[in-house]
């Protein structure tokens, strides 16, 4: 499997967060649950104008915080998280077990569906150098535009980052490099989004008008 090293050092990072912190921000490494809603706010531009129900698939889901940020705003989805921890994809799944429009199961093939979001997963890359992290984050971007009949987005970290406050096992993308990555593999409508008052940025991607 292409990027399995990446996937298996991912995996325990993350095992080992939950394990740590459970069900919370912190439990998915990040700084607070404020910072997250603010991810997500981004994230849903990418369906604020949709009227019907529609299906979703969240990639890097963690233990479900997307899913209840989209059921508290009254969003009418299927939806499918997916993640490389099983012990999250075990929390999500008993947390959820009441609610039959959410099942969540651990990463691999992506089943099709109108939209797709991921968010955090392109930041952590512990001691993958800069090349390798690249190119499993292309990959990775072929996977949800692939999976993704009406569109998707991500978030990543931003080399706007002021550089005294980086650190060496995150990664901080170029937003230019990747608008123009995703402006020309994928779709004419892509929005960036750089201006919500954290160190990162969100791509918004449309492929269907």
């Amino acid at each position: 499997m292409q990027h399995e090293a990446i996937l298996d050092a991912v995996q325990r990072y993350y095992s080992d967060k939950f394990a740590a912190h459970g069900a919370s921000a912190q439990g998915v490494d990040w700084n607070s649950e404020e910072s997250q809603q603010v991810r997500f706010a981004q994230l849903v531009q990418l369906f604020r104008d949709e009227a019907r129900s529609f299906s979703v698939n969240d990639l890097g889901c963690g233990y479900g915080a997307f899913a209840e940020y989209l059921e508290r705003r009254g969003f009418q989805v299927s939806y499918t998280g997916c993640e490389v921890s099983p012990a999250m994809v075990e929390h999500a799944r008993a947390a959820f077990r009441d609610r039959p429009w959410a099942r969540f199961c651990a990463s691999g093939q992506l089943e099709p569906a109108d939209y797709s979001v991921a968010s955090g997963i392109f930041n952590v890359k512990l001691h993958f150098d800069d090349g390798e992290w690249r190119a499993y984050v292309e990959a990775t971007i072929d996977r949800l535009a692939a999976a993704s009949t009406r569109g998707f987005a991500f978030n990543m970290l931003t080399s706007y980052s002021d550089p005294d406050r980086r650190r060496t096992d995150l990664y901080y993308a170029d937003p230019c490099a990747i608008f123009d990555l995703c402006k020309t593999r994928y779709a004419r409508n892509v929005a960036l989004l750089h201006d919500y008052g954290l160190w990162e940025f969100t791509l918004v991607v449309r492929t269907a008008a």
